[in-house]
């Protein structure tokens, strides 16, 4: 009984940590209000990386931030339902990504642009020049984290922003892909979460119930994670909000 409970806490807590693209179905209002004094339009695939930086920039009019859903085809389709809203000055592409470069801890924040000016800012602000790979899955093992650093020359693997930045040059937006290291390239995620996603690649909580009751010695692990992604995600709300202050 015992361990049942635990594991029902675990999922509990891990609702707030792990990848769930659901909240984006409701539209605009997984977003800031829109105005046309919005200057920087800030994407996140998830709801959950959204959280420090929403905190952080609450009362911003400045600011919109828009939650996508994971991978290319939810970042596109809805960036570009904003897009047709206003323009912005600056798109972010922002959240986690998994290290591809072993020298990379969790907590690290990387950025990327093809914008000089940009770049500068990014460094400014206290994200370390970087280069991503834009996958179509969750790199979850060490082994195929090597592979990825060995046939990309990625540093980091994330799985929205090449859709975003492609919308952006066709528009003549900048943009900029901003994330930070939730788990390294030394690591394996304690589940293959491509497992559990729904065909919309949000996570499938009953599957994640199911695979826990399977293998309970996940659970330290899976809290790690929980743990990592949350110093993560507030480390990445302190860049953004330096990178946004002056656009």
């Amino acid at each position: 009984m015992e361990r049942t409970t635990g594991r029902h806490q675990v999922i509990h807590d891990l609702r707030n940590a792990i990848p769930d693209s659901r909240a984006p179905s409701a539209g605009p209002a997984s977003s800031t209000v829109v105005s046309r004094e919005i200057q920087s339009l800030v994407c996140f695939a998830l709801k959950e990386e959204a959280g420090a930086f929403r905190k952080l920039a609450g009362g911003r009019e400045d600011i919109s931030i828009l939650v996508t859903g994971i991978g290319r085809k939810n970042s596109e389709r809805a960036l570009l339902e904003r897009l047709n809203q206003f323009t912005p000055r600056l798109v972010l592409t922002c959240g986690f990504a998994g290290g591809l470069d072993s020298t990379l801890a969790p907590g690290d924040v990387l950025g990327s642009t093809d914008d000089e000016a940009l770049q500068g800012k990014l460094t400014a602000a206290g994200a370390k020049t970087a280069r991503f790979f834009c996958a179509t899955h969750i790199a979850t093992t060490v082994a195929e984290k090597l592979e990825l650093r060995r046939t990309t020359g990625a540093d980091a693997v994330e799985m929205e922003s090449a859709a975003i930045h492609t919308l952006c040059r066709a528009r003549g937006i900048p943009c900029a892909t901003v994330r930070v290291i939730s788990d390294t390239a030394n690591e394996d995620l304690p589940l293959d979460f491509n497992q559990l996603s729904k065909p919309d690649l949000s996570l499938d909580y009953g599957k994640l119930l199911w695979a826990i009751a399977k293998s309970p010695g996940k659970i330290p692990a899976l809290l790690r994670l929980q743990k990592n992604s949350s110093r993560a995600e507030q480390r990445l709300a302190e860049v953004l909000a330096r990178m946004t202050k002056h656009v």
